[in-house]
C-alpha cells in the first residue's frame, strides 16, 4: 500500500501544471523512423521496476509483467492523449488526425473532388480511433476553407447545423495548402501506428497555420485553446517579425462581432477577451442581430434570448431567425419597449456576450508546452526561413547536378566520344572508353565524372544524338547557370527572400480576407442598472412562500428577477432571499417587501411575547447587513409570538404609545396601560429589548391614530 502511495505522488509530480511560459515536465518521446509509442520516464530520484531490472527501488522480483504495466498505464495514456490527440505541434499547428488527413488528401491528389468517406477510409491506415474523429476534424477544417475544400453541405457554422454523411459530400486540397504545407523532400516520416507505411512527423508548413486556424483541445491535466487570428494580419506580423520590428496580433473571428483585447495577454493563459454581438434598432419595436460572439451559434444564442425572456430577466415578443449565408436573428419588442435598454439586457443576460479564456498550449519537443501568440508566430517564422533554407539548397544541389549531367552529354555528344565505344566488347571496356574520352574536358566540369555519371551516357539512346541541337543545349545551361545564380543570391539573403515569400502569400491569398472582428473597449454593465422591473411579487402569508406572477395570492408590489425580498415572520424569525418562482421562508409571514437596491434604510418596531421567560419585549431596529437565505432570530428566544410589528419608511423613526391589553386569565391587577415606546432606544436587530410587562399580552394598538399601521 505504501509503494501505491509513492507512485500516486511521483505521476501527481510529472503532471503538474506548469507556471505560464514554462515548460511542464517531459510525457513522453518518440523517435523518428519507428512506432509512435510515448512513454514516460520515472522520476530520476526513483526507477521504476522493469524486466531488465526487477531490484529496482520500489520494484518486486516476484511481481508480474501485468502489474508493472498497470504501474503506469495512468501517465502513458496522459502522455499518449497530450501528444496524439488533442494538442497542436508548434512546427505545423496540427494535430494529428489532421496532419494524417492532410497526407491522405495530398497522397490522393489529382486536382478532383474526392467522397469524403473514401478520405476517411484511407485516412484510417494512419489513424488509430475510427471514422467518427477523422470524419469530424476534417469537416472542421472543410467549414474553414484555409486548407481543405469542401463541395457539399458541410453544415454551418453560424447555425450550428451538422454536415451531411461523409458519403454525399466531397473535398480535396486548396491551392494554398498545395504550396505552403506539402514538400516531401524536406518531411521527417516515421512509421504508422501498425508499420505499415510511413507518415509525417510533422509536414514542413511555412505559414503559422495554429494561429490561423486556431486550436481548442482538452487533455489530461492541461487544455489548450488558440483562438483564430486573420490571414493578412499574420503576414504583416510576419514582415515585422523578419524586419526587427515589433508587432502586435489579436484574434479576428470568423462569426464576426466586437471584442475587446485589452484583457487578451497576449493568448497566455489568465488572459481574457470578451466578445459581442453586433445588435442595430431598426425600428422602435424591432432588433437585428447580425453578428454573434465566437464560441456560438444562431440556435444556442436564440435558445439563450428565450430562457431569459422565460425567466423574466427581458421582454420580448418573438424571435425569427433568417440566418443563411448571413447572421439574421430578428427580436421583435412588446409594445412600450425601450430599445437601447434592452440591447443592454441582451448583453447582461444572454449569450450576446461572452467571455473567452485563452491558452496557448501546444507540442515542443515533445512537450507542452505554454506559450503567448507572438512567440508561436516568431518561432514559426523562423521555421519558415529554415524550410526555405532547406528548399533553396536542395533547388541549388539539383541544380549543379542537372548542369553538369548536360555539360557531359554536351561534351559527350559534341566531341563525338560515343564512337569510341562502338568497337568495345565488354561493359568494362566501355566504361573506360568514355572516361579515357572524357578525360581532356574534366576542366570543364565542376565535379569529378563518376561511374554513374558514365552509366547514364550509356543510356542516351541513338535518336536523342542524332537530333541534338547545340543551340538549344547552350541555351538550357544558360538557364540552369542563371537559376543557380539566382537561388545563391536567394541562400545569402535569406531573410529577404522570406520576407518576398510572405508578401507573395498574401498577395496571392490575401485578398477578401478582411477582418470580420471589430476591437474596441467595452464597458462592464452592471446586471442592476439595466434589470427591469417586469415581474409582480406575490406572497402566501399561510403557508409562508413567496413568488413571481401568483395571481391567486396577495400581491406584494412591482419587482425585478435581481431583487431581494426581506420576510419577517410571527414567531420573530426573519429571512432575505432572491426573488423566484416558488420560494419558501416560513410560515405566518406577517411582512413582506423588496429591499431597495441602495439598501434597507427603514426603522421596524417589534412587540414580541417572549417563550422562554414568558415576558413582553419592544425594541426598535434597523435590519443591517444580512445573508441570503439565512434565518435570522429577532426574538430572544425560539417560538416566541410577535403581538405588534411596525414599519417606518421615513428617515426618523416615530416612537408612538401603545395600548396594551393583557390575557383575562392572568393574574395582573391592572390588565390594560399604555407603553411609550420613546423610552425604547435604536438598536441593532438582536438586541433583546425593553420589558414591557411579565404576563401574556392579548393585544397592542396604538393610541395616535393620525399614523397608518404597517
Amino acid at each position: 500500500m505504501a509503494r501505491r502511495k509513492k507512485d500516486t505522488k511521483q505521476i501527481e509530480l510529472n503532471l503538474a501544471t506548469p507556471a505560464a511560459g514554462e515548460a511542464p515536465p517531459p510525457v513522453g518521446k518518440r523517435e523518428a523512423e519507428a512506432v509512435p509509442s510515448p512513454a514516460a520516464s520515472p522520476a530520476p530520484a526513483e526507477q521504476a521496476p522493469s524486466a531488465d531490472n526487477p531490484n529496482a527501488k520500489g520494484g518486486d522480483p516476484m511481481e508480474s509483467p501485468l502489474a508493472q504495466s498497470y504501474r503506469t498505464w495512468f501517465l502513458d495514456y496522459a502522455s499518449y492523449v497530450i501528444l496524439d490527440r488533442a494538442v497542436p505541434h508548434i512546427d505545423d499547428g496540427l494535430k494529428p488526425v489532421q496532419r494524417r488527413i492532410l497526407q491522405t488528401l495530398w497522397e490522393m491528389d489529382d486536382g478532383r473532388f474526392h467522397k469524403v468517406a473514401n478520405v476517411v477510409g484511407a485516412t484510417m491506415r494512419f489513424h488509430p480511433h475510427g471514422d467518427a474523429s477523422i470524419g469530424a476534424a476534417l469537416v472542421g477544417m472543410a467549414q474553414r476553407r484555409l486548407l481543405i475544400e469542401p463541395q457539399g453541405n458541410f453544415g454551418n457554422v453560424l447555425t450550428g447545423d451538422g454536415a451531411a454523411a461523409p458519403r454525399y459530400i466531397e473535398a480535396r486540397l486548396t491551392p494554398f495548402a498545395r504550396e505552403v504545407v506539402f514538400n516531401p523532400k524536406t518531411t521527417v516520416w516515421q512509421l504508422s501506428y501498425d508499420g505499415r507505411a510511413k507518415e509525417p512527423v510533422t509536414l514542413p508548413v511555412k505559414f503559422p497555420l495554429v494561429l490561423a486556424e486556431g486550436a481548442e483541445g482538452i487533455a489530461v491535466g492541461l487544455a489548450t485553446k488558440i483562438l483564430p487570428h486573420n490571414f493578412n494580419d499574420l503576414c504583416r506580423a510576419a514582415i515585422n517579425h523578419l524586419q526587427g520590428k515589433s508587432f502586435r496580433i489579436v484574434p479576428d473571428f470568423p462569426t464576426g462581432g466586437i471584442a475587446d483585447f485589452s484583457e487578451y495577454n497576449d493568448g497566455e493563459r489568465g488572459g481574457k477577451v470578451k466578445v459581442r454581438a453586433r445588435i442595430e434598432a431598426r425600428s422602435k419595436y424591432l432588433l437585428a442581430i447580425t453578428e454573434i460572439p465566437f464560441g456560438t451559434n444562431t440556435t444556442s444564442l436564440i435558445e439563450s434570448i428565450l430562457a431569459a425572456n422565460a425567466k423574466g430577466r427581458i421582454k420580448i415578443k418573438h424571435v425569427d431567425d433568417n440566418t443563411a449565408e448571413k447572421v439574421e436573428i430578428l427580436v421583435h419588442l412588446p409594445q412600450g419597449s425601450d430599445p437601447e435598454q434592452l440591447i443592454q439586457q441582451l448583453y447582461v443576460f444572454t449569450d450576446c456576450q461572452v467571455a473567452i479564456s485563452p491558452a496557448a498550449c501546444v507540442i515542443d519537443n515533445d512537450k507542452p508546452v505554454f506559450l503567448g501568440v507572438r512567440e508561436i508566430l516568431r518561432r514559426s517564422v523562423d521555421r519558415t526561413r529554415s524550410l526555405l533554407q532547406q528548399e533553396l539548397e536542395i533547388k541549388l544541389g539539383e541544380l549543379e547536378q542537372q548542369w553538369h549531367w548536360d555539360s557531359l552529354e554536351r561534351i559527350f555528344i559534341e566531341e563525338r566520344i560515343y564512337r569510341r565505344i562502338e568497337k568495345s566488347k565488354t561493359w568494362e571496356s566501355v566504361l573506360a572508353e568514355i572516361r579515357e574520352g572524357l578525360s581532356p574536358f574534366a576542366k570543364r566540369l565542376r565535379r569529378p565524372v563518376t561511374d554513374d555519371d558514365i552509366v547514364r551516357l550509356t543510356e542516351i539512346r541513338i535518336k536523342r544524338i542524332s537530333a541534338y541541337n547545340r543551340f538549344q543545349a547552350d541555351e538550357a545551361i544558360k538557364k540552369i547557370e542563371e537559376a543557380v545564380k539566382q537561388v545563391k543570391n536567394d541562400l545569402k539573403n535569406l531573410t529577404a527572400c522570406a520576407i518576398r515569400w510572405f508578401e507573395t502569400l498574401q498577395e496571392k491569398y490575401g485578398r477578401g480576407c478582411r477582418r470580420r472582428t471589430e476591437y474596441e473597449e467595452i464597458e462592464q454593465i452592471s446586471a442592476a442598472e439595466v434589470v427591469s422591473a417586469n415581474q409582480r411579487l406575490y406572497v402566501n402569508r399561510e403557508e409562508g412562500f413567496i413568488g413571481l406572477n401568483w395571481r391567486q395570492h396577495e400581491f406584494v408590489q412591482e419587482c425585478s428577477i435581481l431583487d431581494d425580498v426581506l420576510c419577517i415572520m410571527g414567531d420573530g424569525s426573519m429571512r432575505v432571499a432572491r426573488v423566484g418562482e416558488k420560494v419558501f421562508m416560513g410560515p405566518n409571514i406577517i411582512h413582506c417587501a423588496v429591499i431597495p437596491k441602495d439598501g434597507d434604510k427603514a426603522f421596524y418596531t417589534m412587540v414580541y411575547q417572549d417563550k422562554e421567560s414568558g415576558k413582553a419585549f419592544a425594541k426598535k431596529f434597523q435590519i443591517g447587513g444580512v445573508t441570503r437565505d439565512k434565518l435570522y432570530p429577532l426574538a430572544k428566544s425560539e417560538g416566541s409570538r410577535v403581538v405588534y410589528f411596525e414599519v417606518n419608511q421615513g428617515e426618523k423613526e416615530i416612537a408612538p404609545t401603545l395600548h396594551v391589553a393583557l390575557d383575562g386569565r392572568s393574574r395582573a391587577r391592572v390588565r390594560e396601560f399604555d407603553f411609550d415606546l420613546s423610552r425604547v432606544p435604536v438598536s441593532n436587530r438582536s438586541a433583546k429589548g425593553l420589558t414591557v410587562t411579565k404576563w401574556p399580552v392579548k393585544d397592542v394598538k396604538r393610541v395616535d391614530l393620525s399614523l397608518s399601521a404597517g
